[in-house]
């Protein structure tokens, strides 16, 4: 007699799988947080020199916007192991990846700004994507 999946073992697992890659991710937040720096768009982040004001919305540094995604990775995490709150959780992920491509428009902005942006980054080198 064949194996087969239910609908619940396949909802379980796949949350399961998404949580085990949000906690990776979360977990590089917090080792390498300069790394995810650059996708924080500018007017998000407080200016703390004193010498300008970025906007209405500039309320945390760019470490501290960093950390905060972190945190907010690892509680969508742990919701979607948690049956009861899957759901939620789940709706939670969706508005976070729709929210953060706001960042990575913002690093390939930079990246391929003309006057900033380094050739080197810009073009892959022969045989680096293989």
């Amino acid at each position: 007699m064949p194996f087969r999946w239910s609908g619940r073992a396949t909802h379980t697992m796949s949350a399961a799988a998404l949580s085990a890659l949000l906690l990776a991710c979360a977990g590089k937040h917090f080792r390498e947080p300069e790394f995810f720096e650059p996708m924080v768009p500018e007017f998000l982040c407080r200016d703390d020199s004193g010498e300008r004001a970025n906007g209405p919305h500039a309320v945390l540094s760019r470490e501290e916007w960093v950390a905060a995604s972190g945190l907010l990775e690892v509680g969508c995490a742990l919701g979607l192991l948690i049956p009861a709150t899957r759901r939620a959780a789940a709706c939670c992920v969706t508005a976070i990846f729709t929210l953060l491509a706001a960042g990575r428009v913002e690093a390939l902005r930079k990246a391929y700004r003309p006057a900033q942006g380094q050739p080197a980054a810009r073009t892959p080198t022969p045989g680096r994507w293989r």
